[in-house]
């Protein structure tokens, strides 16, 4: 996969889309038609292998592609235990390691971009560090000392993103279609601003600046800070700050206690998005957390970043003390408040909403406190389970779009809690953050 070239042509990555979506789509078929002949054990065993088979499939497809397709792809491969463990493993490819773009190619789009770099630089490891959807970060030194981490664009790739996007929106709206009548263009619109603001890397420059300031005095978090004089629209130069990867984190390497500091420290940061700073770091993707024995958390990529509106992030804090202290009774009114109701303007009826809140309430009502990653899977098929009851009901739903971001910011931050097995005061936590939010604005 390392040998293959980046796909840059519209048309390539048309036909290279198509091609995933049909092999995948024949594959399902063809299963389904051997599962009319099976029998109840056999049919799963068949299933989660072509799920498996699929999910490679994409892995491959999609770190070939970069670009918008392998980040739609991340955005899926965040929601840990929705699907079963064998594939989840295989989707986590997607938050890891893609191939990367030959040193000799980006060499040159970094020499091309930093007119002075030979009085800037005094080394640059062109060979990449790492390697993502939108670009990749090479290791290098400051004439003046300072060891910096330059993450660099891929060529074309503004040009890569949008064909991505225009090809994207085609196949998503008539899968959304087949679900739901809600309107595809306000979600659409929404996730096309976030993925074309991350390939402008002075805007990516400028979150990291809010998020340093806003994170002032907070030791618990650190952030590397913008090297301002080596930063372009597609180079962005940042101060290197190690720090031990997620995969080694998430082993039994480290104990239980460091690993539960490291939970909370990335819930406190999670809350503190939502319900103080109300901007929120919207790709938890666990590729962008690195980890210090002395309990800190490293933050990476700051290029989606999601400014939360005052009265959402009241609703978020009244909603969290409802579910928390079982006052279920009160969602109905707290969704409507904030645009999320049946596709009519109704409420959505609490018959529908409470036997969810039953299940996610275990984290905030266990006693000991939850443990993240032991259970999870109960809780997802449970979860899942209710999805498919009164399904067209469920579906005669609106979530706006500021909503869905900061839901799926939610998702992929509980699973990386999962990876963690993180324990803590989970209920305490929440609590207090949204006591906080209300206070400041009552």
């Amino acid at each position: 996969m390392a040998d293959n070239p980046m796909i840059t042509s519209a048309l390539g990555r048309f036909v290279k889309l198509g091609g995933l979506a049909g092999r995948v789509g024949a594959s399902v078929v063809g299963n389904q038609v051997l599962d009319a002949a099976r029998s109840g054990p056999a049919k799963q065993v068949r299933k989660t292998e072509n799920l498996v088979k699929n999910a490679a499939r994409i892995v491959e497809t999609l770190g070939e592609m970069k670009g918008a397709a392998m980040k739609v792809g991340q955005m899926v491969s965040l929601h840990e235990g929705m699907l079963p463990p064998e594939v989840t493993a295989v989707l986590r490819g997607l938050q890891k390691e893609t191939p990367p773009v030959p040193a000799e190619v980006m060499e040159y789009e970094i020499r091309g971009a930093l007119d002075d770099f030979d009085e800037q630089f005094e080394e640059l490891d062109f060979e990449a560090f790492a390697a993502a959807s939108i670009g990749q970060v090479h290791r290098g030194r400051l004439r003046d000392g300072r060891d910096v981490a330059v993450k660099v664009q891929y060529p074309l790739i503004d040009e890569i993103v949008r064909a991505d996007l225009k090809n994207l929106k085609t196949l998503m709206k008539r899968l959304v279609a087949l679900f739901t009548d809600a309107d595809f263009e306000p979600l659409w619109g929404e996730l096309q601003k976030g993925l074309l603001a991350e390939i402008d890397y002075l805007h990516e420059a400028e979150n990291i600046r809010r998020m340093t300031a806003l994170h002032a005095g907070i030791d618990d978090i650190v952030i590397p800070r913008v090297i301002d004089e080596a930063t372009a629209r597609n180079v962005l130069t940042m101060e290197f700050v190690d720090g031990i990867p997620p995969t080694d984190a998430c082993s039994d390497r480290y104990p239980d206690e460091l690993r539960n500091r490291w939970g909370v420290v990335l819930s406190e940061f999670q809350m503190r998005g939502i319900l103080e700073h109300r901007l929120v770091h919207a790709d938890p993707n666990m590729a962008n957390f690195a980890f210090l024995e002395d309990g800190r958390v490293v933050v990476y990529d700051f290029g989606c970043v999601k400014q939360v509106p005052a009265k959402l992030a009241r609703a978020y804090a009244l909603a969290f003390t409802a579910v928390i202290e079982n006052r279920v009774g009160e969602l109905p009114g707290i969704f409507a408040d904030i645009g999320l109701s049946r596709l009519d303007g109704s409420k959505i009826p609490v018959e529908l909403i409470a036997p969810y809140i039953d299940v996610i309430a275990e984290v905030f009502r266990a006693e000991p406190p939850y443990t993240f990653g032991e259970g999870n899977e109960e809780m997802y098929r449970k979860i899942i389970q209710l999805g498919f009851q009164d399904w067209e009901e469920k579906m005669d739903m609106l979530f706006p779009e500021d909503v869905i971001f900061i839901n799926r910011s939610l998702s992929g931050h509980f699973g990386n809690l999962s990876r963690l097995n993180a324990t803590g005061p989970w209920r305490d936590l929440v609590l207090e953050y949204s006591r906080r939010a209300l206070e400041r604005v009552s």
